[in-house]
């Protein structure tokens, strides 16, 4: 099984205080990985750090994909490599289409590509997303609802193919209908040469996924790792029982 993503003792500072500490993790191909936690936990911060987000800054560790040490290239080499990121809050661009956005960023990654099969790809995809025909000719991102946006980026995600696709909160403040078109394309996305890391605090967009593993984030460190029982667990029970075993393990 090819090894992807591993981070080792990865420590992070925000604004001089200590987010992430001497955390650890390995994403092989072919797997889907959730990463849990409540507010404040770590979790974007992780995201960003992977994409090398100049506004963290590294204090120890080594970020790795497929073998090669990535932890201080900048963001858009990270990204021609095969690193996708969705965000929280995506950003609007006036004046650029959604169609052309696409183009562009398959062309930052590809040496040839194929406008009418393109045109045809994209059409295809959003049909299974369930998109109006002319969104791809509207500004990207200008004046779309929470719904309209994430649809954009797991539009992307299905067009770019990235290796890893990184999801953080997507499914956040989305209804029923729009968490369910996500988990789609989770699934049409998701293939045995690549992984998906969904970030989250949520279980919502697992009901109808199947994930290999699920890890609970607390104060910058992974305490729990399991299947996706550890998912049903932290719905039915929270975080507390997370929050006193860490507290236990400090304490030995």
């Amino acid at each position: 099984m090819e090894r992807l993503l591993e981070i080792k003792n990865l420590s992070v500072d925000v604004n001089k205080k200590h987010i992430l500490k001497n955390l650890n993790l390995i994403v092989n191909a072919n797997e889907i990985h959730v990463i849990m936690g409540p507010n404040g936990a770590g979790k974007s911060t992780l995201a960003n750090v992977i994409l090398n987000n100049p506004e963290y800054t590294k204090t120890t560790g080594q970020i790795l994909f497929k073998n090669e040490d990535i932890t201080n290239l900048k963001t858009d080499e990270i990204a021609r490599k095969g690193v996708f990121m969705s965000f929280q809050s995506p950003e609007e661009i006036p004046g650029i289409s959604v169609f052309n956005f696409v183009k562009t960023a398959k062309g930052k990654i590809s040496n040839s590509t194929n406008m009418f099969e393109l045109k045809q790809e994209i059409e295809q995809n959003m049909k299974e997303l369930n998109m109006k025909k002319d969104f791809v000719t509207r500004d990207f991102n200008v004046g779309f609802s929470g719904g309209e946006k994430k649809k954009n980026e797991m539009l992307q995600m299905l067009e770019l193919k990235p290796t890893l696709a990184i999801l953080d909160e997507t499914d956040s403040g989305l209804d029923v209908d729009a968490i369910k078109t996500v988990s789609k394309a989770i699934k049409m996305f998701k293939n045995k040469g690549n992984a998906v890391i969904i970030i989250t605090h949520s279980t919502k967009i697992l009901e109808d996924l199947k994930v290999d593993f699920v890890h609970v984030l607390l104060d910058g460190q992974i305490v729990e790792t399991s299947t996706d029982v550890l998912a049903q667990e932290i719905d039915k029970y929270g975080y507390s029982k997370f929050k006193e075993g860490a507290k236990c393990q400090k304490l030995n």
